[in-house]
């Protein structure tokens, strides 16, 4: 029996994280829109006020991969409150500066920049939390209930930010973001990590990006899911740097009406997220992602041209509801793909293409608006953001369940004539098949499915050679760094990757299984 949609909130410490997770929503939403409103009265122009966009997601796009790694390798419940310690300090250094009026362009950028290097630092060891929190049963509600958490803050937090900047300015909500940090930090505090399992010693920093880039180049699912982001985040991302100018000059706003119509949008992402889920199983992972798309075309498109704010809001609401649906698809189909030994370091990636989108999208699309206007801006975003989705139409994301990433029991361990030192290497390993000839094609196509998780999984090199003196004689080969490289592929080995290697083995015809052999590579000495 699965769990219920708010059994995690019976947890204590998963309720209290999730509950100081709520209040910082709120008050980055908050912060967001006093930093974008603070840029139109310092510098009122369409490529300053996207910068604003720009510095804020940049970080995350520059150190996504190694805080990712860092997530994976190091104590998480550290790094979270480090990045979090960082946060604080950048929100309230932005507030007092507000206060004292001493904010120039240049440092409300720098400022913002800062947040964004704590949020990047934060975001993949937060994002690969829920699992150590709660049960196995209880992860998938957990997971709805961030969002909803997220889309909260997103409904409400404009608005509230839009009151307070026209109440007391812009520098309050950064000091109200920044004590909703404190709050976040004192929840983590309370966690008591479980230790580290794994009979290995972790990966250095740089092994451990070098691993999951490795796992992102050889994981054909995970690139499917990026580059559907990629094709609906970049031609989007116009809506988040355009959106103030819009307000203030196309349709006359002041602080407050900006917040609500960013409540608009958040409103629509919470009402998404009620709905979604029977309409997604109703369409698919796939039909649902491409629904989503279509509606935020349409939506930026009707944005643009909006003759008053009540079309504006209604476009918004939209926006907002196709704008969750099409991420959380691709955020549950990039977390049903990856198995948890280098899960941080994957999400980081996902996260990488998401924030480097919207960062990169927001200056392209500033210059656009520079010279086109701010209204032609948006309805070209919402036609390219069509094209995107057509553009990446072939591109299939994963359906379903997914498959199954629980550890599988471990290769049988080498034998060894005599001890090997850790970093000794490269590592090359072979395993001899005997098959029948008639079945070479179905073999080598069962062996390139296999070949992809060895490379996936550490492999530098791999192939598979036919015996030229023996048909159905075949040598399978790949290259790892080091020998303790290659106990790692030990360790993460799924289900999954058990059954493929199964359904390739099952072609062997020998009286034994395949012979496994480990060559080290030999320090030969130098000539005297």
């Amino acid at each position: 029996m699965s769990a219920g949609a708010f059994a995690p909130l019976a947890r204590p410490l998963f309720r209290s994280i999730w509950i100081a997770s709520l209040a910082s929503n709120l008050g980055t939403w908050m912060q967001n829109v006093g930093a974008a409103w603070l840029m139109t009265s310092l510098a009122p122009s369409p490529v300053f006020v996207s910068l604003v966009q720009a510095a804020t997601n940049l970080p995350l796009f520059l150190l996504a991969l190694p805080a990712g790694a860092l997530a994976d390798v190091v104590d998480r419940r550290r790094l979270m409150l480090i990045a979090l310690a960082w946060l604080c300090a950048a929100t309230g250094t932005l507030g007092a500066l507000a206060f004292a009026e001493r904010v120039t362009p240049a440092s409300l950028l720098a400022c913002t920049f800062a947040i964004g290097l704590g949020a990047a630092l934060l975001a993949p060891a937060f994002q690969a939390l829920v699992p150590e929190l709660v049960p196995a049963d209880e992860v998938a509600p957990a997971v709805s209930l961030n969002g909803i958490s997220m889309n909260l803050g997103r409904a409400a937090g404009p608005a509230l930010g839009g009151l307070v900047v026209a109440t007391l300015g812009a520098g309050a909500t950064f000091l109200l973001n920044a004590a909703s940090f404190v709050a976040v930090a004192a929840a983590v505090y309370r966690w008591q990590r479980a230790p580290r399992e794994g009979r290995l010693p972790p990966e250095d920093l740089f092994g451990a990006m070098r691993s999951g880039l490795r796992y992102v180049r050889f994981s054909r699912a995970l690139q499917t899911v990026l580059w559907r982001t990629a094709g609906f985040v970049l031609p989007a991302s116009a809506i988040w740097a355009l959106l103030p100018l819009h307000a203030r000059g196309g349709l006359g706003l002041g602080a407050t009406g900006f917040g609500v119509l960013l409540g608009c949008f958040g409103a629509g992402a919470v009402v998404a997220g009620v709905v979604m889920n029977g309409v997604r199983a109703r369409l698919g992972a796939n039909g649902f992602a491409s629904a989503g798309a279509f509606v935020f075309a349409a939506a930026s498109a009707v944005l643009g041209i909006a003759p008053n704010p009540w079309l504006a809001g209604a476009a918004l609401f939209a926006a907002g509801g196709a704008w969750l649906s099409v991420l959380t698809t691709m955020n549950a189909s990039a977390q049903i793909v990856i198995p948890p030994w280098v899960r941080a370091r994957a999400l980081a990636t996902y996260l990488l293409v998401m924030f480097g989108g919207l960062a990169l999208g927001s200056a392209l699309w500033g210059a656009l608006a520079q010279g086109v206007g701010v209204a032609d801006a948006l309805v070209a975003s919402g036609a390219a953001v069509a094209l995107g989705r057509l553009a990446t139409w072939r591109h299939r994301l994963p359906e379903g369940a997914g498959p199954d990433l629980s550890p599988a029991p471990r290769w049988p361990e080498p034998l060894l004539g005599a001890a090997i030192e850790g970093d000794r290497g490269p590592v090359l390993v072979t395993l001899e098949y005997e098959i029948d000839p008639k079945d070479t094609e179905p073999f080598a196509r069962a062996m390139r499915a296999l070949g992809d998780i060895r490379l996936r999984d550490g492999a530098l090199r791999w192939g598979l050679w036919a015996d030229s003196e023996r048909p159905g004689r075949y040598l399978e080969s790949f290259v790892v760094e080091s020998w303790l490289a290659h106990l790692r592929q030990h360790e993460r080995v799924t289900a999954a990757d058990r059954a493929v290697q199964r359904i390739a083995n099952a072609f062997h015809r020998g009286a034994e299984s395949p012979r496994v052999t480990h060559f080290v590579h030999e320090r030969i000495p130098s000539e005297p």
